[in-house]
């Protein structure tokens, strides 16, 4: 069965090594993002590892009037089409403090904007029966913390949507991964104090590929991270509250 897999974010470190993962496995590759000199790179890339077709289509997920153009794309393509969601923005939360206007790009980046796509394109994957959505969250969605609590409260709604949305597309055949990343080597992570256990963009885009075949719902990557969240959102609120996390 032929595959095409739909990458929104397509310029951030994890999309890319997915990318070229799924480019490994002869399938056609649609990069979606801001950066199109970018992204014809890593089209081109793609086109060297074996894909079947790379192309590359601008994407802001603050700007759901065009996402028609890329589902029009791929509604041409035979065969399965998949999506995986990489799109997120997150500005310290102390510029947030100061500026609450940066509130809304940053639910529309992570939460809102992905989640019009997946709207708009379950009719075409219910309508061929099958299809994948990988669904990039966040660790920082499990629980409210000082530090970055409005992306996390973002990826929190948007964790919330995935699960909704898998009880959805498992009718016709569809199915919907969230993925929960740690720490992971990015442009978004560079610079910030505290960082433990970083995972490289490859591992992430293993485990992403791993999950997918297996059909899992729900993971955590690299794993460890888990058993991390489970000690944290053990933790009394009364303590928590008190926690510089």
């Amino acid at each position: 069965m032929m595959q095409t897999w739909i990458i929104l974010g397509a310029t951030s470190a994890m999309a890319r090594a997915f990318a070229r993962q799924v480019a490994e496995r002869s399938d056609t590759v649609i990069l979606a993002g801001r950066d199109t000199e970018d992204m014809d790179r890593t089209a081109a890339d793609c086109e060297g590892r074996g894909a079947r077709k790379a192309l590359s289509l601008p994407f802001d997920a603050r700007k759901p009037e065009k996402f028609g153009t890329i589902i029009d794309m791929a509604a041409k393509e035979e065969g399965t089409i998949n999506v995986a969601v990489f799109v997120g923005s997150m500005p310290p939360q102390e510029e947030i403090d100061a500026d609450p206007a940066l509130i809304d790009g940053t639910v529309m980046d992570s939460f809102t904007g992905p989640a019009q796509f997946l709207q708009k394109i379950a009719p075409l994957m219910e309508d061929r029966g099958d299809g994948t959505v990988v669904g990039v969250g966040s660790v920082a969605g499990d629980r409210g913390r000082i530090g970055n609590y409005v992306y996390g409260s973002a990826k929190a709604g948007f964790h919330t949507y995935l699960a909704g949305l898998r009880n959805r597309l498992t009718r016709s055949g569809g199915h919907v991964v969230t993925v929960k990343p740690g720490f992971v080597d990015t442009a978004m992570t560079w610079g910030i104090e505290g960082m433990f256990l970083v995972a490289t963009p490859d591992k992430i885009a293993s485990d992403i590929l791993r999950a997918v075949d297996k059909k899992k719902d729900v993971i955590y990557t690299p794993f460890f991270w888990r058993y991390i969240m489970l000690i944290i959102r053990s933790i009394p609120e009364r303590i928590f509250k008190k926690m510089s996390v």
